[in-house]
């Protein structure tokens, strides 16, 4: 007998519809499958079979021949598993298939015939209802992950007899109930931290806002203690709250890299992504045999924070320029090459010196030198990368005793918002949402200057040496200052802000 189960293949983000065939016929009997399949799932071959067996199911001894079709990609991963047991026992009678053309299977087995739950199911499960299939039947552990997509139907299944009962009718089907999405509302974007507890830093929390309000990169140096992760680790609690939609785009990352569990099926929060500077280039973007997203991708939406910046190799901070500019990140491995989001703000600290002193010459010994070297492990390509580059000074006692009320992230976060309300009208027809992903067509168009702006604007760029980049940095950094004081035209002062981000950049490393 012949029989057809549907299911998906993830490759990167993406699913592809695959069908499951199985044949039984007299022959000599055995297992075969085929259809450019990879170890794995050539292996799930003899764990279906083991748990068939297992489960007190006694097949007649036929020949079987499985079939993944289409045969023109590598099918990986053990997410098949439930589906060529499903197409199996329907061959061999145990129920109808013909109903079927409508669902779509994925679980791993395990030898005692339990489903167990596969990484990616929130992807596969959005693939299947753009596909049109109306069902899914999937591990129990996995449903709250999937029931997040809505507009399907889910089915938990326990193991493999539970699976055989439901579609043999021995009993009835009973669909998995649907995600309150108010209730997930109304615990999302809350956070542990706050930047009310950042004292004195006048100057860093405007640097913040400003780069929250037009997702512009920022780069702060300052002395140990000044600090520089205490406000990197309070960012994402002043950019403009997560929204369901966006939560489900950043959750689908964390579901393909198995990072989603059963009890917290969803990313509530925007991602904060602090990988050490030991991190390789590889852990950064991506990869591995069967290429998973890398911190960059798992940071889409929120904050990658590179601290002690300089101490990153080369290669590290050189692979990302790419992604800053394209806001994607394509891994290409022998077997595979897949393309992940990397729509990520980058938040960087360093320390001026390698003993973190400089310029306070009572205290740092280093000579010029070593200042040198160490500030060139930073290239200037990365540099001109980064919209916004402030110094932290050290924290006074008043500053740390001052019984004064410092100004809450939901009151930044208020204004950051209206400030990204206006962007989104001003590019409402374009491919861009923020003021920082605006190219150079988008700044001739929206960054005009009036003649006091333009003539400060040319002397500005003469006497600094600016190239083109930090041009189009400082305008895109006046906009976003603009957009935060409700003003339409881009004014002296928003300039004057946003030329001293670059004149901090200048004391460290000149022109």
């Amino acid at each position: 007998m012949f029989s057809k189960i549907n299911s998906i293949c993830l490759r990167g983000m993406e699913g592809k519809n695959v069908a499951v065939e199985a044949d039984v016929s007299d022959g000599l009997p055995g297992l075969i499958l085929v259809g450019y399949l990879a170890s794995e799932v050539r292996e799930g071959g003899d764990r279906v079979r083991t748990a068939i067996r297992n489960l007190g199911l006694s097949l007649p001894p036929k020949k079987i021949t499985i079939n993944l079709s289409p045969a023109d990609f590598r099918k990986e991963g053990t997410g098949f598993d439930l589906a060529i047991a499903a197409a199996i026992l329907s061959a061999h009678g145990g129920f109808s298939a013909k109903g079927l053309e409508d669902a779509v299977f994925f679980g791993e087995l395990g030898l005692d015939g339990a489903v167990r739950g596969i990484p990616g199911v929130m992807a596969l499960t959005a693939q299947a209802r753009e596909s049109g299939f109306r069902r899914v039947f999937l591990p129990v552990e996995n449903v709250n992950e999937a029931s997040v997509i809505g507009g399907i139907t889910l089915y938990g299944v326990r193991d493999l007899k539970h699976l055989l009962d439901m579609l043999s009718g021995k009993l009835p089907m009973q669909a998995e109930p649907a995600v309150d999405i108010e209730k997930l509302q109304s615990i999302m974007n809350q956070y542990e931290v706050d930047f009310s507890e950042l004292s004195g830093q006048t100057l860093l929390r405007r640097a913040a806002e400003v780069a929250a309000a037009g997702k512009h990169n920022l780069l702060v140096i300052g002395p140990a203690g000044a600090g520089k992760t205490m406000l990197a680790k309070r960012m994402p609690t002043i950019m403009p709250g997560i929204d369901i939609a966006e939560s489900i785009e950043i959750s689908k990352i964390y579901s393909v890299s198995g990072l989603l569990t059963e009890k917290d099926p969803l990313i509530k929060i925007r991602p904060f992504r602090a990988p050490h500077h030991t991190v390789s280039a590889q852990a950064l973007t991506g990869g591995g045999r069967r290429p998973k997203p890398g911190e960059i991708s798992l940071a889409t939406g929120g904050i990658l924070f590179l601290d002690e910046f300089p101490e990153f190799s080369r290669a590290a901070l050189e692979i990302l320029r790419q992604p800053l500019e394209e806001r994607k990140v394509t891994v290409s491995r022998v077997e595979a090459s897949v393309t992940y989001p990397a729509n990520f703000q980058l938040v960087a600290a360093m320390n001026p010196c390698p003993c973190g002193h400089f310029p306070d010459r009572s205290r740092c010994r280093c000579t010029d030198g070593q200042i040198a070297k160490y500030l060139q492990k930073v290239s200037g390509p990365m540099l001109d990368r980064i919209d916004i580059c402030v110094e932290a000074s050290p924290v006074s006692y008043g500053d740390i005793r001052s019984s004064g009320k410092n100004e809450s992230s939901c009151e930044i976060r208020s204004r950051v918002e209206q400030a990204r309300k206006i962007q989104r009208e001003r590019f409402a027809d374009e491919n861009i949402r923020c003021n920082g992903e605006m190219s150079g067509r988008h700044i001739r168009e929206f960054c005009r200057l009036g003649r006091e702006e333009e003539a400060f604007m040319k002397e500005i760029f003469e006497k600094m040496d600016l190239t083109a980049r930090m041009h189009d940095r400082i305008l895109k950094v006046a906009r976003t200052t603009a957009d935060l004081a409700g003003e339409e035209e881009i004014r002296l002062s928003d300039l004057c802000e946003a030329v001293s981000y670059v004149k901090s950049r200048d004391k460290f490393w000149g022109n």
